[in-house]
This record gives structure tokens, sequence and C-alpha cells, in this order.
């Protein structure tokens, strides 16, 4: 991704006021004109297969059909060469596009999740069809936990963190949806597509399962040790990227926790999650060799995340032609789950100032800003 900054021009935009506890901005601002340039090995996503599938739906015109068939061929080639042997029928090949991308559309989701990454608007329009992360709009990641945290102030919970496997499944049935339409009447490649868009929602609670259970380093899937925790989490106002990484440690009490903790607890508080600990570690016991745990556990629980209120200070100098963070946080970036130097944990390994919640251009925004 690259930014070229015009030195000449200027741009009028929405945004929020200093210090501004609005969900819309309230003033326009000048900014240099710049262009965001992203580079991806494409960018069809299901919106565009959406919009040429209706167009054969509603016999729009004699060659909607051969149209459809084209950019479902344009997608195999582009993103999916290396795992569709294009020698195959083409009908054989769109079931097993419909299969690779659910697998990759899946994945993708459970690593937003895992790493606390919520995409905002996250409607077909803005879903890849190569199952990669590409739209940029009102993105966020998850800093205080909250099943329904949500960036956008116009995403409502459809959107929202912990409902994304959902939205993921909506986009996904879509893109069945029309795929249906080039395979025209041929039943038994119908009710093969039925059963891939069927598994779906199964396969995505396997990912699910196992990826919180390598979060929490256990040999197998435990909902009640979960949920329960999902609940102390909630109600302890706990930061998702620090809690888990200090997790990662293996400690036997809470204090060692407390520095992913929004606030002070009660010593009720404090009993529960000693609680929940003992029963944490007794199951890890059950892997043995705790020191393995560990370093499992910090290759999938980053130390560093995207924050809002860090990165605005990045781009508040660079507006001023200071590049110095920018390059600073391209270090951490590439590097999310490494200690790095003192200095760098010290900037960077922090939860977020209770002055930055609920600040517009921070906390939250819309999609026009």
């Amino acid at each position: 991704m690259t930014l070229y900054l015009s030195k000449t021009d200027k741009i009028i935009r929405p945004w929020y006021k200093e210090n501004s506890k609005e969900i819309e901005p309230e003033v326009l601002v000048e900014n240099q004109a710049a262009i965001s340039t992203r580079v991806a090995p494409s960018f069809l996503r299901i919106g565009q297969i959406e919009l040429f599938a209706r167009r054969v739906k509603n016999n729009s015109h004699n060659k909607a059909l051969n149209e459809l068939k084209m950019i479902i061929k344009r997608l195999i080639i582009v993103n999916y060469k290396s795992d569709i042997d294009i020698n195959l029928p083409f009908k054989e090949q769109i079931i097993n596009l419909a299969f690779l991308y659910r697998e990759r559309l899946i994945s993708l989701v459970v690593n937003w999740i895992r790493v606390g990454y919520c995409q905002g608007n996250f409607n077909s329009d803005n879903c890849a069809l190569g199952g990669y992360t590409l739209d940029y709009g009102p993105f966020g990641f998850c800093e205080l936990f909250d099943p329904n945290f949500q960036p956008w102030t116009g995403g409502g919970n459809h959107f929202s963190f912990l409902n994304q496997p959902a939205a993921a499944e909506i986009n996904f049935n879509m893109f069945i949806k029309s795929l249906k339409l080039a395979l025209e009447n041929e039943v038994d490649l119908l009710e093969r597509l039925d059963i891939i868009q069927q598994d779906f929602k199964i396969s995505m609670q396997e990912k699910i399962k196992i990826m919180w259970t390598r979060k929490l380093g256990l040999k197998e899937y435990d909902e009640s040790l979960l949920n329960n925790l999902f609940q102390l989490m909630i109600i302890t106002k706990v930061d998702y990227t620090k809690f888990f990484r200090l997790l990662s440690d293996i400690p036997k009490e809470i204090s060692s926790l407390k520095k992913s903790f929004y606030q002070d607890c009660s010593i009720e508080i404090d009993s529960l999650w000693n609680n929940w600990l003992k029963a944490w570690y007794k199951s890890l016991k059950q892997v043995n060799d705790i020191n393995k745990i560990s370093l499992d556990m910090k290759k999938v629980n980053p130390r560093y995340t995207w924050r809002e209120w860090l990165i605005s200070f990045a781009y508040k100098a660079a507006e001023r032609g200071d590049f110095s963070l920018i390059k600073e946080l391209q270090v951490v970036f590439d590097n999310p789950y490494e200690d790095l130097s003192i200095d760098l944990q010290n900037k960077y390994d922090l939860i977020r100032p209770l002055k930055f919640f609920n600040k517009g251009g921070i906390s939250h925004y819309s999609c026009s800003s």
C-alpha cells in the first residue's frame, strides 16, 4: 500500500472537533490531497459477482449469462489458478471454487477474531473473493473487550466483532446463489453446491473452536471455560490484546493480568478470576510442557495491535513532514508477536488511556469521514 501526497492541492472533508464525543462528524477540515494505492492479486468481490448474477436473473440482455461465466473464469484464473485445474470442465471448476473460497473466507474471519480485527462494514461489496483482507473502510481493532464492538457509527451489531462469522455466512450464501445461475439446470452439481453452502456454519464453528483452543493453550476445546472467561472479561473491562498476551505467560494468579484491566477489581471479582485461573491451569497440565504452551500461545496472541489513538499521533506528525513515527510503527507491525526493545514495549504495548474512550475519530468514525 502506498500514499502519494500532493504538495499543492487540498481537500475538504467532514471530521470531528478536538476531544469530541459526538457520533457523527461536526466540522469540515482541510487536508492535503492524497492518492492511496492498494496492491492485491485482484479486487474482485462478492458484490461484483452478485451484480452479474442479478443481470442474468432479470434477463437484462442476451449476453448476461455469458458475462457471469466470464467473470467467474476470471476469478479462478487470478485467485485460484494454483488450486483449480483449468482443464476440468468449467462446471466442475465452479464446485471447486465454492469449496476453496468457503475455506479461505472462514480462515480469514477466524483470524480476524483471533487478533481482534473488526471489518466494520462487512457486506458483500467489501468481501474479497480472494479470501484476504482488502477493504480498509471503517475498520478497527477491539481494545476494551466487547462482543458487539463496532468502530463504524453506521455498522450496527450485524457487522460487530463477534458477529463477523454470521456476516461472512450471509455473504457466502449470496456467492453460492450467484454461482448457481452459472450451473443452469445441472441438478447434481446444484446439490453439491447446496452441501458446500449448508456446511459453512459447521465448518466456521469448528475453526473458531480450534482458534479459541489455541489462544488459551488448551489441548481440547472447553466451552464452559471459554464462556466463563468471556463473562469475566466483560465484567472486569479487559483489553483484548493485552489480556491474551499476558495470559500467554501462564500466570497462576490474577495480579499478573491486571495490567490489561481498565478498572480496579473488587475482592469478589479477584476471587472469580483466581478460580477461573485454577480451572484453566488444571486443563493446561494435561499438555504437560508449560513452557511450550507459553511459546505456542505467544505465536497466536500478538503483543502489539493497531490502536487508533496511537496511530493518530503518527499521521498528525506525518502531516507536519515528520515520518519517524510512521517508520517506527512499521517496525512494530512487521513484528507484532515479538517482544522488541524495551523502548518500543513501553511506547506501544499499552492499553487505551481513558481520555480516548468515546472520542470521535479515535474510538469511532463515520463512513464519510
